[in-house]
């Protein structure tokens, strides 16, 4: 795929699709073009059914996404009218995220902060260095952090840590973004995407129907018990049992071999 910004990489291997957020020099701090780069990015990985599993990262070595781009906010958000278009369009993004139907992965080193947490606050699993920082300075910066991210921040470490994290808006390293469970594990840095692309490459060899039936069920538990789709559950489990994937793993089950998963 053809991208208007060299500042977002999406690269395809294996089943798994690379995003990758490229902008080092500003330690990937989001700019509009990189919002417009994940609009188009996910939209691709959706259509395509050779992508089975979605990896975030950033480039550099140094932050996954340290926040927005500040600098150019100047330019990008310098009256009503350029502020609505630069919120419609991280918005946009920020909703592709979170609704994306595969998988979705954040692998992150380095500075995870802000905008770039609520960035990883919409992957299904987070996996850190013990050289990550986390963190949100809205409380620095006088602005208001996201619904969106505030809900996702809240169901993984509580009312009370999110209250911490938002009023002091301290940094958290990697080993205690782990124990409040803000992160799945603590990787080494030299193991980190290794340990990622076998954990990806283990989603894409299981039964993408069944895996599919496993995040929007999750997703459904969160709700409150009055806005929950039970009969949408319902549908996607007879989906299951109907599919020729299920057959295929009874089968694999029966001669002792691995299965070989299609999806349908």
């Amino acid at each position: 795929m053809k991208l208007n910004t060299e500042k977002m990489i999406a690269e395809k291997a294996d089943g798994i699709g690379w995003m990758t957020f490229n902008n080092p020099a500003r330690r990937n701090a989001m700019s509009l073009e990189m919002w417009e780069g994940i609009g188009a990015i996910l939209e691709d990985f959706e259509k395509d059914d050779s992508v089975r599993v979605v990896v975030m990262k950033g480039a550099g070595g140094k932050a996954f996404v340290s926040g927005a781009d500040i600098s150019e906010f100047k330019e990008k958000r310098n009256n009503a009218e350029a502020a609505a278009h630069y919120n419609a369009v991280s918005e946009g993004a920020r909703s592709q995220l979170s609704n994306l139907a595969k998988p979705l992965i954040a692998m992150i080193d380095g500075f995870c902060l802000g905008g770039g947490l609520a960035v990883a606050l919409a992957a299904d699993m987070r996996f850190a260095t013990e050289q990550s920082q986390f963190g949100v300075p809205a409380a620095r910066l006088g602005i208001a952090y996201g619904f969106d991210g505030l809900r996702k921040l809240v169901s993984l470490v509580g009312p009370a840590m999110a209250n911490e994290i938002m009023f002091t808006a301290n940094r958290i390293n990697a080993n205690e973004a782990l124990r409040i469970g803000l992160i799945n594990r603590v990787i080494s840095g030299d193991e980190l995407e290794s340990t990622v692309r076998d954990l990806a490459m283990t989603i894409v060899n299981n039964a993408p129907l069944s895996v599919n039936a496993s995040k929007v069920t999750i997703k459904e538990v969160l709700k409150d018990e009055s806005d929950r789709d039970m009969d949408k559950l319902a549908r996607i489990a007879k989906t299951c049992f109907d599919s020729a994937d299920y057959a295929e793993g009874r089968q694999s089950f029966m001669e002792k071999r691995q299965p070989v998963f299609t999806g349908a």
